[in-house]
């Protein structure tokens, strides 16, 4: 539950508590560090020398004699790590830990180590003990003669200045915890200044469904390519729309002029039997088989006009398929629609990656636009080319005029020698689009001998 509201809070809210977060663990780390180094070096310094009292304690003859000398040793020194002599006291253990002597303070505690050096198992020793309520930090090193000498030093002069360092070190910490939640607040917002943009550029263009708008691209990261990328996307949606208007447009155009011959001659059918006159048999078969064309020719120009809608959105799974395949299939389909043109077909293996429906039908248009320019009793020559590889077909129609060429392949575009013959423009325009998702070329130009020849050129399955 608790990671959910994480989530849900804005990207600003979690980006500057991630960046807060880094910089007080980081403040808190120096701090840290600094501290336990100053304790660690503070402490080194007090007991070694500690440690060189004990031994000039231990030469002299009794406790009194070994702290008035420590008192003279100490008189010139001062500073945290040098303690007063009223801080210190001297006692003098026999082998079995028992006081022999104390000065400085009441009789104090024979620790564990003091114990192993009066008994002569340890050069040296270590302890911690209260005494009239105060800490002191003992050494005890071994005495002439037997048993050991305990110098004990009040450490609470060093303990309380590394409690004030502390308490400047956390004042200093909370300080900069606060100093890094601001500075994550200011890096947050100026980090997501474009991505504030790019969201306020993205409501707009959904508010107002206005491709045209974009943002302002500075710099050359990461923000800045998504800014760039954001741009070519509402690009590639505008020319997406204008594609899908111009397509409408043009659709509508070319569906009116069939529509309208089909509505004339059903009113001109409907209008004879409303007046009871019946047309000439000769004038009712020529409505009737007006009819029947200019509704084959709606049906093709719908059925090509879904075909070029939905070809992007094609869901046939992509596959290795044989251009020989594709051809002979096409071939067979187109041979028993044009039964007055002959079609000499070479078929020679080639492997391309692609979708064989989709391809099939973008070379059954290429066929289709040859035997329908090819005069009765004509041939189209179709033919794999492995090498490259690519389908080519030629047929022995008048070609493609030098005015027209640049302009087969467009939407609706009919050459004014075209216009005359039954079609809607748009077969060419699906092979282009096939071809074009195959990552191919599709070429017209003049064949051998007159006739156009067109060339559909793809990547090997392997390239």
């Amino acid at each position: 539950m608790k990671r959910l509201r994480w989530r849900e809070r804005s990207l600003r809210t979690r980006l500057t508590a991630m960046v807060a977060l880094a910089m007080a663990v980081a403040v808190v780390a120096t701090f840290s560090a600094a501290w336990f180094l100053t304790r660690a070096n503070l402490y080194q310094q007090f007991d070694a020398q500690l440690q060189t009292y004990a031994q000039v304690a231990a030469k002299a003859a009794d406790p009194a004699e070994a702290l008035a000398t420590l008192r003279a040793v100490q008189q010139d020194k001062s500073g945290p790590g040098s303690g007063r002599a009223e801080g210190m006291a001297v006692e003098f253990v026999d082998a079995d830990g028992a006081s022999v002597g104390v000065a400085g303070a009441p009789p104090f505690p024979t620790g564990p180590q003091a114990r192993f050096v009066a008994a002569g198992d340890a050069a040296l020793g270590f302890d911690v003990e209260r005494i009239g309520g105060d800490r002191y930090r003992v050494r005890s090193v071994p005495r002439p003669g037997g048993g050991a000498v305990l110098v004990a030093r009040n450490s609470e002069g060093l303990e309380g200045t590394l409690a004030e360092l502390g308490g400047w070190l956390t004042l200093a910490g909370l300080v900069g915890v606060a100093g890094a939640a601001l500075a994550g607040r200011a890096i947050a917002k100026t980090a997501l200044r474009p991505v504030a943009a790019l969201t306020v550029a993205a409501e707009d263009v959904a508010r107002t469904q206005e491709l045209a708008a974009g943002i302002t691209v500075a710099g050359k990261d990461e923000l800045a390519r998504l800014a760039d990328a954001f741009n070519e996307m509402l690009g590639a949606l505008r020319l997406s729309r204008d594609e899908q208007r111009r397509l409408v447009q043009d659709a509508g155009h070319e569906l009116r002029t069939p529509l309208t011959s089909l509505r004339n001659n059903i009113e001109l059918l409907i209008h004879a039997e409303g007046q009871d006159r019946a047309l000439p048999p000769e004038d009712r078969t020529r409505l009737l088989a007006d009819l029947d064309v200019q509704s084959v020719e709606l049906t093709t120009l719908v059925g090509e006009l879904v075909d070029l809608s939905t070809g992007e959105r094609e869901p046939e799974p992509v596959d290795r398929v044989d251009l020989a395949d594709v051809l002979a299939a096409a071939a067979d389909r187109v041979r028993a629609r044009s039964p007055q043109v002959e079609f000499a077909v070479t078929l020679a293996s080639a492997e391309v990656k692609g979708r064989a429906g989709a391809l099939e039908r973008a070379v059954l248009n290429v066929l289709d636009n040859a035997a329908k320019w090819s005069p009765p009793g004509g041939t189209v020559r179709a033919a794999v080319l492995p090498e490259i590889p690519a389908i080519v077909v030629s047929d022995q129609g008048p070609g493609i005029a030098e005015v027209d060429l640049p302009h087969v392949f467009e939407r609706f575009y009919r050459a004014e020698a075209a216009r005359s013959k039954p079609g809607s423009g748009l077969g060419l325009a699906i092979v282009e689009q096939v071809v074009g998702q195959h990552g191919g070329t599709v070429r017209a130009g003049a064949a051998d001998g007159g006739g156009a020849r067109f060339e559909l050129a793809f990547p090997a399955a392997g390239a």
